[in-house]
């Protein structure tokens, strides 16, 4: 791993004018990778900005310090970014122009001239982490709040299975830096806005099981949102929720993109698999997380999911 992320800051050193693609739908991860990269290419001098569908409000932080730079882009850099169907409506703008791929997605499926992808990464900001490290750049209060805030994230505030003695080591330097962690746990886990407790409670009504209640199915459809008035920000946890019920070895969480167009979540607790199960439906991700794409109807998606399921357990 090491030779890679040589080879990824000598190519950061040699290039300018970045452009940062992150995932459809963002998280603190993708997000945090984001805004990490694009503040330490500044300070090196470089020209560098980050490409997202949305920064949901929580995440507006994780901006700051960022300088608005007018180039044209040389150089394309996706982070946690596992295939290109990821990028959301980025993807026609950046398909095949990707020159750099930054991930911890073990079925990354990005085609880039350079990849440095790691498996065993609880985060794709543990990653730039080493990088920033290996680089010996200065990691400033803002990196630090952004690499948190990935790493926290996707450990679910470091109570998952992904979690290592690394992920705790890295977390605790970047602590003694000075990141925000206090603020940065609040509002990841701590603060929920009204509607997010109107549609949790939508959400809960639509909980089912199936395979002896070793697997529970909750739902967001448009028709939800619109009830409640949530956007694509107030939808960022929901996936814990069906994992967190006892005895449910997998847990799945449809939401609906567009009308019988659902985005697939799925969790499980260590014993299935969750990457393999979302291979079937052709997306990917790692063993307790993962996730596909799915369309049909909200029965006929729920069908494939329990037929799928009823198979492995």
């Amino acid at each position: 791993m090491k030779d890679k992320l040589l080879a990824v800051a000598a190519f950061l050193r040699e290039r300018d004018c970045f452009e940062i693609l992150t995932h459809d739908y963002p998280d603190g991860d993708t997000l945090g990778s984001g805004f990490a990269l694009c503040l330490v290419l500044q300070q090196m001098g470089k020209k560098a900005r980050v490409i997202t569908t949305s920064v949901p409000k929580d995440f507006t932080f994780l901006q700051a310090g960022i300088q608005p730079q007018d180039f044209t882009a040389q150089t394309i850099v996706s982070v946690d970014v596992a295939d290109v169907k990821l990028l959301g409506s980025n993807r026609e703008a950046y398909e095949g122009r990707i020159d750099l791929c930054i991930d911890h997605h073990m079925t990354n499926k990005i085609e880039a001239p350079l990849k440095c992808v790691d498996g065993n990464a609880a985060a794709n900001c543990e990653i730039l982490y080493k990088l920033f490290r290996l680089m010996q750049v200065d990691i400033t209060r803002g990196v630090a709040n952004n690499l948190y805030t990935g790493i926290s994230t996707d450990t679910g505030c470091f109570r998952y299975t992904n979690t290592t003695a690394e992920t705790l080591r890295i977390a605790a330097d970047i602590i003694d830096i000075g990141c925000d962690t206090a603020y940065i746990n609040k509002v990841m886990f701590e603060t929920k806005t009204r509607k997010k407790l109107a549609l949790e409670r939508e959400v809960y009504n639509t909980m089912e099981y199936c395979c002896n209640d070793r697997c529970a199915i909750i739902a967001v459809t448009l028709a939800t949102q619109k009830k409640v008035g949530v956007g694509d920000g107030e939808l960022e946890g929901l996936a814990s929720i069906p994992r967190q019920v006892e005895g449910v070895k997998i847990g799945i969480t449809l939401r609906e993109k567009a009308e019988n167009d659902f985005k697939i979540s799925v969790r499980s607790d260590g014993d299935v698999n969750a990457a393999e199960f979302c291979a079937r439906f052709g997306g990917g991700g790692h063993a307790a997380a993962a996730g596909c794409s799915v369309k049909g109807s909200l029965e006929e998606v729920k069908a494939q999911l329990k037929a799928a399921v009823s198979e492995i357990l």
